[in-house]
């Protein structure tokens, strides 16, 4: 009986997460593919690479996270944070060493999943998060820039016919994605129109043929090491933040949940898997994951399918990919960082608390100068960490005086860590003739060595002086800390409970 159960479960969670939506999700995934062809190859030609390279990974991704993901329905593919990491990479090194670090990351990844590392993610502020997708969408506009260098107005022209079609067409219908529409347009005119502007097929060759299993041709030694595992390390943390960062959104439009680890480990196995067919490093896109939630996508069919219907559309149509004009792919990644800047939050940047506000703008200012997503979230994840340490640092001693005697009851209220020991002994007067001092820890609590230092430290100050100390009112883990680590105690005073 236990085995049916089990079996019966068993089917019933592979037709709950591939199969209780099937119309639904095989359109939202053609559409998502539809809309993945042009951020895929833009995404190459961010990262330094051939077309192929970003086409392909958005194919293995998809394909191999539609199985293994924590998160059914969201979308994984080559995206714009991992390119901007590894562009540096490619120029300096070359597309094998870019393949090897791909699947470096991917088994990072894995291990990061395996360990849990998912739960760390409480630890980054909605701050550091908010200048995380800000400072994305300003490189992503910035990388467009070149693209404008030495072309005619013809090129101006159809960038801003290409956002005009990206805009305006959704007025009239949103069955068919409106960037998708502008970048047929905008093929079209420059086609007829022979206006000579640079097309995909002059960054780089479409070929009409599948990913093939490939080494990357690399010497297998410690240089190259050092080489790669910067950038894998770079790549896997900002592959995963933006992974999770996608997964909690889309669990909020969804109203369910995701399992992070798997999704880490998934995004590890889908990593390995694009290095050795060919394809760059990738992780969840949040402008795709909507779409497909938007289109009616729920399930990991529609995953399935826009991995699929992608590599469909490269053996078929490339003849017609090769002549969609760079005109075309610009206007829909300046829509693409439009449309990822968290333009609320500079209608309320007043309305934040200046330290939140400092540790976005730091963020944004780090990653945008640094072009390193990793390095701009570490920073405003410590600084957010000193200012929460320099908020909660607050001691108050409130100092009471007993009548008709030489004896002093100091009320010791705050959190005694490393950061707030200094306030604490300045306040106390170790001159002041005293025959008895009282500590009341009654509304404090010891958190660290440093703090068991500044008691001592008070306490045997007064004793030089003849003054007789009792320490009392320490919660359960203030006592345990200081009796494994305070000096006083162990002489002639005594810790008194009560």
């Amino acid at each position: 009986m236990r085995r049916g159960r089990g079996v019966e479960l068993n089917l019933s969670t592979i037709k709950q997460n591939w199969f209780s939506n099937i119309r639904g999700d095989i359109l939202a995934g053609a559409v998502v593919a539809l809309a993945l062809i042009p951020e895929a190859i833009a995404f190459s030609i961010i990262a330094g690479v051939d077309p192929m390279v970003g086409l392909y990974a958005s194919f293995c991704i998809a394909v191999v996270i539609a199985f293994t993901g924590g998160r059914p329905g969201m979308i994984s593919a080559a995206t714009g944070a991992m390119a901007l990491v590894m562009g540096s990479l490619v120029a300096d090194h070359g597309l094998e060493y870019l393949l090897a670090a791909t699947i470096l990351t991917g088994v990072i990844q894995i291990i990061m999943g395996i360990f849990k590392l998912a739960k760390y993610m409480k630890f980054v502020p909605r701050s550091v998060m908010i200048g995380f997708v800000n400072a994305l969408a300003i490189l992503i506009f910035t990388s467009q820039l070149e693209h404008f260098v030495g072309e005619s107005w013809q090129m101006y022209a159809m960038v801003a016919g290409a956002l005009a079609i990206i805009y305006i067409f959704p007025l009239f219908t949103k069955a068919v994605p409106s960037p998708l529409i502008a970048i047929i347009a905008i093929t079209a005119v420059a086609v007829f129109t022979s206006s000579g502007v640079r097309t995909v097929g002059d960054m780089g060759e479409l070929t009409q043929a599948l990913p093939v299993f490939l080494l990357p041709d690399i010497p297998l030694n410690f240089e190259t090491l050092s080489i790669i595992f910067p950038y894998a390390i770079a790549l896997s943390v900002v592959g995963l933040l933006e992974s999770f960062l996608t997964a909690q959104i889309v669990d909020d439009m969804t109203d369910t949940e995701s399992n992070k680890n798997r999704e880490a480990k998934g995004q590890g196995i889908a990593n390995i898997v694009a290095g050795f067919f060919g394809g760059m490093a990738g992780c969840a896109m949040i402008g795709q994951s909507v779409i497909n939630v938007k289109s009616g996508g729920r399930t990991r069919l529609s995953t399935l399918v826009a991995g699929v219907f992608l590599m469909l559309l490269i053996l078929v149509f490339n003849d017609i990919l090769i002549q969609i004009p760079m005109a075309a792919l610009v206007g829909v990644m300046i829509m693409v960082s439009i449309g990822t800047f968290d333009w609320s939050s500079l209608r309320s940047l007043h309305l934040m608390p200046r330290t939140d506000a400092l540790v976005m703008i730091v963020t944004v200012g780090t990653v945008v100068y640094t072009h390193n997503l990793s390095i701009g979230v570490l920073t405003g994840v410590l600084l957010s960490a000193i200012f929460f340490a320099a908020k909660i640092s607050k001691v108050y001693v409130k100092a009471i005086t007993v009548e008709g005697s030489a004896k002093k009851v100091y009320k010791i209220t705050g959190q005694l860590f490393f950061a707030s020991v200094t306030e604490l002994v300045e306040q106390f007067d170790f001159k002041e003739k005293l025959e008895q001092v009282e500590l009341d820890f009654t509304n404090a609590h010891i958190w660290d060595d440093s703090a068991v230092g500044a008691i001592d430290k008070i306490v045997l100050k007064y004793q030089e002086n003849g003054t007789k100390v009792t320490v009392y009112g320490l919660n359960k883990e203030s006592s345990l800390l200081v009796e494994k680590r305070a000096v006083y105690n162990k002489a002639d005073a005594k810790i008194a409970n009560h």
